[in-house]
């Protein structure tokens, strides 16, 4: 007798893929987290001169932003303003409220990472 388990067991394996830097919009996803991986998300964000993202948290996640183009701060509350220029990396540490301007006169263009973070 052949058992067959039912498709809502089988959870596909992450795969590998590449994909454009191309972005018509402010803020593009481009991981998406389960099941396109194993809980990293990502995405490719512009902004406008004087422009921010927003103060925002990403809870029990760490991240990083791969700064490609520009500059600006990373606004980190209860931190002092972290300037960072192009390139750079800018690490957020999990549960930490932040936000990103942009300071430059140019075009701020940047990947954020986000990812679970094994906390102890």
């Amino acid at each position: 007798m052949l058992a067959v388990a039912p498709a809502s067991s089988q959870a596909e394996k992450p795969h590998p893929l590449t994909m454009p830097l191309e972005c018509s919009q402010a803020d593009c996803p481009l991981l998406g987290g389960i099941p396109q991986t194993t809980g990293m998300r990502s995405g490719f964000v512009r902004l406008k001169p004087g422009a921010t993202v927003g103060w925002h948290t990403t809870g029990k996640n760490e991240e990083a932003l791969v700064i490609l183009h520009g500059q600006g701060e990373a606004l980190i509350e209860g931190h002092a303003k972290q300037p960072f220029a192009a390139p750079a990396l800018v690490y957020i540490p999990p549960a930490t409220r932040h936000n990103v301007a942009n300071t430059g006169k140019e075009l701020l263009e940047y990947v954020y990472v986000v990812a679970p973070a094994k906390l102890e």
